[in-house]
Parts: structure tokens; sequence; C-alpha cells
């Protein structure tokens, strides 16, 4: 038998939740009930409410489920208790209750991927230790499994073990990256993972080190043989390295160098290779969302098993998370043997590939059911910006004439909201991105986190 769920609503949202279910109908297994708690907007309805205008005596004994809206508010583990029937958020949308219920796509396991994400730290010879340890710690959870301890030419780094001891005491993984053989030296004495970069003139410089596994680098820009030749003689030693042809900037041998990955992998399928794509995230007026997924995307196909990010341009400062976030949709792609594409939006952060705007008439048969003065805003793709509440609807491409024509100049508080919220439906017009009023819009992995004293006072303020 066919369990049976109820879906709690309001008078806006009961007319389109039905359509929705009516249209799964032939795909669910279960049956369902919709039940309007008599409030204008689903999403203001709070436990109370719904405990108040539900009865126990109105759900029928074979209901297994109830389903809320999933802007609703408050403990609706209390509501479970209460009704003896556990009790679960919706979509935020109720146009996505399809994929909540897995008649979409189910969503890729992206918890695997193949490619290590060394993440260096430029200055680090002008930081503290404790400056460093911080920032290594947001490194990594950003996802890089490699903290590369970068030094400078010319410039003394007197605590460069320090360094490498405290990071490697909080777990970390480290790297040095260096031209100076005496550096180089001092972090192998005391135990540095990775060794950035040994040509074919440095090679002997582990020898007393095995724990230490260099990355292999030309001798001179673009010197292939000279990278084969300290490649060959490493596998002599029967030791693990990995290899790096080194990427350069576009229009300064970039493709060139692209092609010197695909020969190097040609010439030795099995051996681990690295990339750093700093030449072009850092070096590209472009955001650096969409040069990672290209260059992650070449990094997947040519089984590239790490890569060398940087994050000191200011739009570049996400480049480890996106790095993270593509090498695992490139993982799940290959090994599904599909194109990464309808995969995942952590990728996708100025446009949407689905905006879901709102149609005009579905509007206006809104508008007609409400009774209170609170402002409803929307976007449709057809006519601008859209603002109701149960006495006016007005429309338009311009948020400062339609904010003029609803009469907030003597109410402070809301007309700061309101513009807020403008200000947000006319960026998500412009951009193609899902507007949903109240919530944030989606700028994917490239959105930087709130500090938590930050959100701590917010939520103090709210």
């Amino acid at each position: 038998m066919a369990e049976k769920i109820v879906f709690l609503t309001g008078h806006i949202a009961e007319a389109p939740l039905r359509k929705v279910l009516q249209e799964m109908d032939a795909r669910c297994d279960f049956v369902w009930q919709v039940h309007n708690i008599g409030v204008h907007v689903a999403a203001l309805m709070t436990p109370s409410i719904i405990r108040r205008r539900l009865s126990l005596q109105q759900l029928d004994d074979d209901v297994v489920r109830i389903i809320v809206p999933g802007r609703v508010h408050g403990d609706i583990e209390a509501l479970s208790s209460y009704f003896s029937v556990p009790v679960e958020r919706g979509p935020d949308d109720l146009r996505e209750l399809p994929r909540h219920f897995g008649l979409g796509s189910e969503p890729a396991d992206l918890s695997a991927h193949d490619c290590l994400i060394f993440a260096e730290i430029t200055d680090a010879p002008y930081l503290a230790v404790a400056d460093v340890v911080q920032r290594a710690q947001a490194l990594s959870e950003q996802g890089a499994d490699i903290i590369d301890i970068g030094c400078l030419p010319d410039v003394p780094f007197a605590h460069l073990e320090k360094i490498i001891e405290s990071l490697k005491k909080r777990g970390l993984k480290v790297s040095v990256d260096s031209s100076d053989e005496d550096e180089l030296r001092r972090a192998a004495k005391v135990g540095v993972d990775y060794m950035l970069s040994l040509h074919e003139g440095t090679i002997d410089l582990l020898d007393d080190y095995p724990h230490t596994v260099p990355i292999l680098v030309p001798k001179m820009r673009g010197d292939m043989e000279s990278l084969y030749r300290a490649i060959e003689a490493y596998q002599k030693k029967k030791r693990p390295f990995y290899a790096d042809p080194i990427l350069d900037p576009i229009h300064a041998g970039f493709s060139e160098s692209l092609s010197r990955y695909l020969r190097l992998r040609q010439r030795y399928p099995d051996i681990k290779v690295l990339m750093g794509t700093a030449n072009v995230t850092e070096l590209c007026d472009s955001d650096s969302s969409g040069v990672v997924m290209v260059l992650m995307g070449l990094v997947s196909e040519l089984h590239i098993e790490a890569v060398l990010t940087v994050q000191v341009s200011a739009h570049c400062r996400r480049v480890v998370a996106e790095s993270d976030r593509a090498r695992r949709l490139f993982y799940y792609a290959r090994k599904e043997r599909t194109l990464p594409s309808g995969i995942d939006d952590g990728l996708t952060v100025v446009h949407e590939r689905k905006p879901l705007w709102d149609e005009p008439q579905a509007l206006v048969d809104a508008q007609k059911k409400i009774r209170d003065k609170a402002w409803r805003i929307a976007v449709s793709d057809k006519q601008g910006l859209h603002v109701y509440n149960g006495e006016k609807h007005v429309h338009g491409w311009d948020p400062f004439a339609l904010f003029r024509q609803m009469g907030l100049q003597s109410d402070g508080s809301h007309a700061f909201y309101i513009g807020y919220e403008l200000a947000k439906a006319e960026l998500a017009r412009h951009l193609g991105k899902r507007y949903v009023q109240d919530r944030p819009l989606h700028w994917g992995v490239s959105l930087l986190p709130t500090p938590a004293s930050a959100r701590d006072k917010n939520d103090e303020n709210h």
C-alpha cells in the first residue's frame, strides 16, 4: 500500500502546490493530501500556528509524513513529537518537489577525487608563525591537501623550520617551494613532505631524506629533455616523485606549455604529474571559477594527480575551493562516463541553468488572493520586477520607480528591507539567477564564508 503524505501550505501556494503534485502522480509511489493552514504566505506559518490549525483528528491514521515548506522556521522536531508523525521541511521552492522526492536526477556523489591540491602561501617569510598557521588552516578547510610554503629570493627565512614543525603538529601536510638549495635542505631536515622544485642538477639533494617527495621540473623553461632525464634518474632511485613541465601564462607560451603536459603523459603514462595553475588563474582578467573549471578539465583528461594553486589576487580568493569542487565533479563525470554538465552547480557562479522566473499571470492570480499589506517581490523575464500586496500590484524594469509607488517614505525599517530585496531581485534579473524573497542569491563555492563572530552577532540582531 502506498504511503500517505500530507503537505501543508497557505492560500497563495495551494493551487500551484496541487498542480505540481498532480504532475508527479504518475511517477511517485505515495498518495498525497494538501492541507491549507490558513495563512496567506506559506513561509510565514510557524510550529505554533501549525499546532493550532491542524488537529490530530484531521490526520488520517495512515499518514506517514507531514511536509512543510522549506522556508518555515522553528522547531520541526517538536512538531514530529506532537503529531507522532515525522514532520520534514520540503524544498524552498515548491517547483523543486519532484527532485526533492527523487523524481529528477539523484544528487551526484562528489565525495571522491583523485587529484591533490597544493595551496601556496606566497609571502610566508614575511608572516609570523601564528599567521601562517591560521592561513594554512583556512586553506585546508577550503579543500587544500598540502600547504605549500613559498620562499622568496634573497629574503631571509629564519623561522622556516618552526613553520613546518607547527603545521605538521596540526596534522597538515607541508611542501616548500624554493630555488635556494640551503632552504630546501633545511626544510628536508625537519621532515617536509614535498619539495618544489628539483631539476636534473639538484635531484641528489634528497638522497638522505627518503620521506620527502620532490616535484621535478625542467632545468630551463621548456627544456623537456632535461625533465625527462630527471624523471628517469629518479625512477632508477625507485623513489616517489611528481613531474611538472610548468604551465605558462596566456600569450607567454600557454599553448605550447599545454602540449608539454600532453607529451609528458604520452611518454610516461604511469608517473605522477603536477600542474601549477596560478600562471593562468592569477594572470587573467576573469572570474576564477570558469578558468579553474577549464584547467581542472585538462587535469582530469590527462589524469594529472596534483595541482599547485595560489590565492593572491582578490579575484582568485576562492581558487582552492573552486579547484576542490571541480576535481570532485570531473572525477564523478569521468567515472560515470558522462559529460561534466548538469551534475553540480557549485561553479555556476554568475548565471544559473534554471532561474525559475515567475509567470506574470500567476503573479496576478496570487495577488488576488492576498488580503494583508505585506509586500511580495518576484522576478519575471517578461515584465521585470513585480511588487505586490493585498492592495497594489506594480511591475517594471526600474526598481527606483517601483519603490516610489509603494508609499514607504515614512517607514524607514521597511523601506530598508524592501530596498535590499529589490536590489537582490534586480541583480538576479540581470544575471539570470534564481530569486527567492528572504533568501540569499546562489553564488556557488565562490562565496566567501561569513566569519563565525559575525554570524553570532547577526543572530543576536535578529
